[in-house]
């Protein structure tokens, strides 16, 4: 059991072929927001890809083989342990990501109903008889398809929810009766891999779940380009992604990329519900998430009040200790990145935007920071900024608005505040997205909703019965019963 006040190092070792398995060369883990040791995983090699891909080879047999009952079985067990276990795991979280421990219980929470909606969706596997007769000559002919396992899936995660995004990935392989290689972060490995001791004291079969920790850059390609490996998903930066899928070769693949979120604040909208929506979706994990409220389209009427209320209300964020319960925001994975957030905006401010709070940074720590007057030919405008950073400007018209919200290569989720029920539909209608969110931050995900984006967002779908569905192939079988 970690505690919040202890110094105990955790030396956890990775999973491949059944055992638990520590080698040599180890990778550290530190916490992002001091550098301390929290922890240290073993530093995987090429001859731990091969003995991680035979072992799924024989785990896909077991997993292709498994009962749909036993399959429930072991993800509600995981469930339940997981939540008898929720502060336990939300300190690890904390401690070596970029969450307070508020956030981190919140994802804990999320985790435990990810692999609930898992053991659900795993008897609802169906598949549909086919009428055969509706072709000339096919009159004798009966069946029916059924969805069978895709084989072995490789998962690539992030360190921004770094169990949950891991359940969203294994919960739908292990109800659909795959076998699934996790690729963990490598700076956020921890928390993935006493997920994976739950599902194996669960009764998970051996070999179906590998978890492999090492340095993408060192073992991603054979893991990718493998013939054996049939699907991969992946969660994590764009460039990455599109190296990924030009390795990938003739599989399945599934990639959730980025955005650059836009928020429409129309002047009907309820700025009591809309203002502090959108500081949370601002600033909410210091900005390192895909659904970032990264632009604010606020119509000119309201514009310098809702502006007010803004920095009114995040001006009183607690930036600092994440294991402290008062604390609002922690800081960003590494000191790289809080460098490039910093580069971000201070390329938009040498071209004329204008600061209207926050813009320092503290080690890897950068403060809630709000923007205005940023020109169209920078960064900040049509790229992911990954940080704590949003951008504001005004409009006078929803189609301008809609426009300009549409008008970068990402469309994840966007988002639209009104009381005017025809401004909603046009929104929904309209904006060149996965998801629109009415009358709420563009960072509003359950985990049972189809998750995943158009243009530069990705391919596919996440939210469980959906990753399901791409993690299973139909089959059909058709019989001739003249000859029966």
């Amino acid at each position: 059991m970690i505690n919040i006040t202890s110094t105990e190092i955790m030396d956890k070792k990775m999973l491949l072929n059944g055992k638990w398995i520590s080698r040599d060369e180890f990778m550290e883990i530190r916490d992002p927001q001091d550098g301390k040791l929290v922890g240290m995983v073993p530093l995987a090699n090429l001859d731990d890809v091969e003995i991680a891909l035979d072992a799924a080879v024989r785990g896909s047999e077991r997993a292709r083989s498994m009962p749909i009952h036993q399959r429930i079985s072991i993800l509600r067990k995981a469930a339940e342990e997981l939540e008898n276990r929720v502060e336990e795991f939300a300190q690890v979280i904390a401690l070596e990501g970029i969450k307070t421990i508020r956030e981190a219980r919140k994802e804990v929470v999320r985790c435990v109903e990810t692999l609930r909606i898992s053991s659900e969706e795993a008897r609802r596997i169906k598949g549909e008889t086919i009428p055969f007769d509706q072709s000339p000559g096919s009159e004798n002919k009966v069946g029916y398809y059924m969805r069978e396992p895709v084989g072995i899936i490789l998962a690539i995660t992030p360190f921004n929810d770094p169990l949950n995004l891991v359940a969203h990935k294994i919960g739908p392989a292990i109800a659909g009766g795959n076998a699934i290689i996790l690729k963990p972060h490598e700076e956020t490995p921890l928390c993935a891999l006493m997920l994976a001791e739950i599902l194996v004291n669960a009764g998970l079969p051996e070999g179906v779940l590998q978890v492999i920790t090492g340095i993408g850059s060192e073992i991603g390609e054979k893991l990718v380009t493998d013939s054996r490996v049939r699907m991969v998903s992946f969660t994590g930066g764009r460039l990455t992604g599109e190296k990924i899928i030009k390795m990938a070769g003739l599989k399945k693949v599934s990639m959730e990329l980025g955005s650059n979120a836009p928020t429409i604040i129309m002047n009907d909208a309820d700025l009591d519900l809309a203002v502090p929506s959108c500081v949370s979706g601002a600033f909410w994990a210091a900005g390192q998430n895909c659904l970032h409220v990264q632009r604010l389209l606020v119509h000119n009427d309201i514009y310098e009040l809702f502006k007010k209320r803004f920095i009114s209300l995040s001006s009183r964020y607690q930036v600092g200790d994440k294991l402290d319960e008062n604390t609002d925001m922690g800081p960003l994975i590494n000191e790289e990145a809080a460098k490039r957030v910093e580069q971000s905006v201070n390329e938009a401010l040498s071209n004329g935007a204008k600061l209207l709070m926050g813009g320092t940074r503290n080690g890897n720590f950068y403060a809630p920071t709000l923007i205005e007057d940023v020109p169209n030919n920078v960064s900040l405008t049509y790229e992911e900024i990954y940080g704590p950073v949003t951008i504001i400007e005004s409009f006078m018209h929803v189609e301008d608005a809609i426009n300009r919200a549409n008008s970068v290569d990402y469309g994840l989720q966007a988002a639209i505040f009104t009381r005017n029920l025809e401004t909603a539909f046009k929104g929904m209608a309209d904006l060149n997205v996965g998801a629109v969110m009415i009358n709420e931050s563009t960072d509003y995900r359950i985990d049972a909703m189809p998750f995943g984006g158009t243009k530069g967002s990705g391919l596919g779908r996440e939210g469980v019965s959906f990753t399901l569905m791409e993690m299973t192939e139909p089959k059909v079988a058709c019989f001739n019963i003249k000859s029966i």
